[in-house]
């Protein structure tokens, strides 16, 4: 089923697993083997990680904040 914070990913993904996704496509976007096509839907692919990733963390950081203040 679709996340509605991250259209295309899955509500099971975890934070870690994105990071590693994210880092996986990194480093097949820094090699020589990519084509054009590839890289580009790598690139798509992190862009949604990233946000996925950010999201992820914001939502973190509210949580600490709200502890923080009771």
């Amino acid at each position: 089923m679709p996340s509605t914070e991250s259209p295309g990913f899955s509500e099971e993904l975890t934070f870690e697993q994105a990071m590693e996704r994210l880092e996986a496509i990194v480093r097949s976007l820094e090699g020589d083997g990519c084509k054009l096509d590839e890289a580009l839907n790598a690139h798509s692919e992190g862009i949604a990680l990233a946000r996925f990733c950010l999201q992820r963390l914001e939502a973190a950081e509210l949580k600490i904040q709200n502890l923080s203040l009771e």
